[in-house]
């Protein structure tokens, strides 16, 4: 579910450059298609012209890096830097990429981006990306610092993936499936829920979170879950404010406690600041839609295909030494 108003920010992007070639290039130049059926080969690159490298920084492997964090887990992605060259502002580099797939059943592509001074970030598109042989360990610190929401699965944060939903978004309680799958096929996998009430547009989202936050508070992290699974599939009641009151009720009731002392707990400040804490982290990390979830600082859509999304698992753990 989208929210009413985007933020442009990193993780945004990170998601693009994540995913398939025709969603990563989506703005980006790209050669005219053959008239004939796409061949059956990998593409053969021209030759990079060394004139095309003026600029000093990044170095072709540190844009290689990058791109094999981010795509490494397409067996069949390739590439090749072409060029990197000085702007005319000092310390802004433009970086030109082909791109393609080994099987040809892609066209070949053209990613440009524009390399900060910093060494740190890129604009790409309208987007600020972290940029970097590790570009998503960032957030990963972040995130081990700061989703403090409810876990299921292991105790340890070596492999942490965090899931930020509102329990009123319809795609949301679709990405259950998937979460339930990785819980059970990554058993050392410490998954967290985060809140990120979309009140503009799901007005009984806001409460739904705040039940949750003392659901955990009271009953620790299995009555949440047990909470949250009545409350997405129930979602239904949360249409009206009555119906969102019977539908909770009902929630915190599965989940073994009692309605009016989490009702209680629900409307008090601590409460409020817990769920706007959840909220702020969303943002500062650049969550523009939900569900969304970071695993070990690498944000990915928690509702794409389920072998996808345990492919970028299994490649994300990799990149950072676990063993699964």
């Amino acid at each position: 579910m989208i929210r009413p108003f985007i933020r442009f920010t990193g993780a945004v992007a990170l998601v693009a450059l994540s995913m398939s070639l025709t969603q990563a290039f989506a703005q980006t130049e790209v050669p005219p298609a053959p008239a004939a059926p796409a061949p059956a080969a990998a593409p053969v690159f021209p030759k990079p012209d060394p004139a095309n490298f003026t600029a000093a920084s990044p170095t072709k492997e540190t844009v290689s890096a990058f791109l094999t964090a981010n795509w490494g887990f397409e067996e069949s992605r390739i590439w090749q830097v072409q060029a990197i060259l000085k702007t005319p502002v000092e310390g802004i580099s433009k970086v030109v990429v082909l791109v393609g797939d080994k099987t040809g059943k892609e066209k070949p592509a053209v990613l440009q981006f524009y390399a900060l001074p910093d060494g740190k970030h890129i604009i790409t598109a309208d987007q600020i990306v972290a940029f970097g042989a590790n570009p998503f360990a960032d957030f990963r610190t972040q995130l081990q610092q700061q989703a403090t929401g409810p876990y299921r699965g292991a105790a340890p944060k070596d492999l942490e993936i965090v899931e930020f939903a509102d329990f009123q978004c319809p795609h949301c309680k679709e990405a259950q499936a998937n979460i339930d799958k990785l819980a059970v096929d990554f058993p050392k996998a410490r998954i967290v829920f985060e809140n990120d009430p979309l009140s503009a547009i799901h007005p009984e989202s806001v409460p739904a979170a705040s039940y949750g936050v003392c659901v955990a508070s009271l009953g620790g992290s299995t009555a949440f879950f047990q909470y949250a699974s009545a409350v997405f599939d129930g979602q239904d009641g949360l249409a009206t404010a009555d119906g969102a009151t019977l539908t909770l009720n009902s929630a915190v009731t599965k989940a073994g406690l009692d309605p009016a002392k989490v009702a209680a707990c629900a409307a008090t400040p601590a409460t409020k600041e817990t769920v706007d804490a959840s909220v702020k982290l969303a943002a500062d990390l650049g969550v523009s839609q939900v569900p969304m979830l970071f695993i070990n600082g690498r944000l990915v859509p928690a509702n794409v295909p389920y072998e996808t999304l345990k492919k970028i698992v299994e490649y994300q753990a990799k990149m950072d030494g676990l063993t699964l």
